[in-house]
């Protein structure tokens, strides 16, 4: 895999309005957008080799150039589930954004040939796809390759706007 500047840091909460506020203190994020009850569903998702459907509130800021991703697990059994019962809260994975799906697909591959293939996967609403990797024997929980559009690129520069 190539070198490469991640671009989002996220942990994984019980509890959002905590968490937004601790982070707003240590890393000056000014404003948080949440997103309810976000569905990862049998159809487009996959976890530990099996149909997903799990469901987290996620809200997102940023601290500079770098995304701030907070997650709270509502229900379902997920990398997000497993994680709060295995460490507690905490941080839980950098993201690396790809080029395109085609890049996507090719990290995908490469991660699974040198031994460390997705735990979960998917695709978002949007066109947005993820993977999280695993290497928790060397201590590395989850490392998130994604794919972003257009679209929710977009987005993702309307959050970091409302930072200013």
């Amino acid at each position: 895999m190539p070198n490469q500047t991640p671009v989002q840091i996220a942990w994984v909460t019980r509890d959002l309005g905590e968490s937004e506020r601790a982070l707003t203190a240590l890393l000056g994020a000014r404003r948080w957008i949440r997103m309810p009850s976000v569905h990862f569903g049998p159809d487009t998702c996959t976890h530990r080799g099996q149909p997903a459907d799990f469901v987290a509130d996620i809200a997102l800021s940023y601290a500079g150039e770098t995304q701030l991703e907070l997650i709270a697990p509502v229900r379902g059994e997920s990398v997000y589930t497993e994680f709060l019962h295995r460490c507690g809260p905490g941080l839980h994975h950098i993201c690396l954004e790809v080029p395109d799906p085609a890049a996507f697909d090719r990290r995908l591959a490469d991660a699974a040939r040198s031994g460390t293939p997705a735990v979960c996967h998917g695709e978002l609403a949007g066109g947005m796809r993820f993977a999280y990797l695993s290497a928790a024997h060397a201590g590395v929980p989850y490392l998130e390759i994604a794919y972003f559009p257009p679209e929710i690129r977009a987005f993702f520069d309307y959050v970091k706007q409302e930072q200013q």
